[in-house]
C-alpha cells in the first residue's frame, strides 16, 4: 500500500485557466495515471486532512457538488484508507515539519506512513526528498 498526497487528486481532477508547460502537463498526466490506478483497485491510504485539503479546493475549484462526488468517491472504495489525524498526531508532526524544513501537512503524512509501515508516497512535492527513509513516486 502506498500513501497518496492531496497534490495526486488535485493535478488530476483541476482544469487548468492556462496552458500548461510541457512539465506541468507530464505532473497532470502522471496523476491522472495514478488516479486510474487506484480506480481499478489499487490499496492507497490518506489522511482526513489529505482529504480536507483536495475537497476545499475541489469546491473552490470546481463547485459544491464535484467536491462531495469526489468525498463521495473517496469514503466508498475499498481500497482507499483514510487514517484520522488527531491533535497528537499533529504534536508528533510539528518537530519533523521544523527539522526537515517540510509543511505540517508533509510532516503529518510521514508520521502516517511511519505509523502504518508504509514505505512509498505518492507526490510532486519535493519536500518529500527531504524525508529519506521514505520513496516518493513517481521518480521525475
Amino acid at each position: 500500500m502506498r500513501f497518496v498526497d492531496s497534490n495526486i487528486f488535485l493535478h488530476a481532477f483541476l482544469t487548468p485557466f492556462r496552458k500548461l508547460t510541457e512539465e506541468e502537463q507530464r505532473v497532470k498526466d502522471e496523476s491522472k495515471i495514478i488516479v486510474k490506478r487506484i480506480e481499478e483497485g489499487e490499496e492507497v491510504a490518506t489522511t482526513t486532512v489529505h482529504l480536507s485539503e483536495v475537497v476545499n479546493i475541489v469546491e473552490s475549484g470546481l463547485g459544491l457538488q464535484r467536491s462531495l462526488g469526489f468525498l463521495s468517491w473517496v469514503i466508498t472504495k475499498d481500497n482507499i484508507k483514510v487514517y484520522p489525524i488527531t491533535v497528537e498526531d499533529y504534536e508528533a508532526a510539528l518537530p519533523i515539519a521544523r527539522e526537515k524544513d517540510v509543511s505540517a501537512n508533509d510532516a503529518l503524512a510521514y508520521i502516517t506512513m511511519k505509523t502504518h509501515g508504509l514505505t512509498e508516497i505518492y507526490s510532486f512535492d519535493k519536500h518529500f526528498n527531504r524525508l529519506k527513509d521514505i520513496v516518493k513516486l513517481p521518480p521525475l
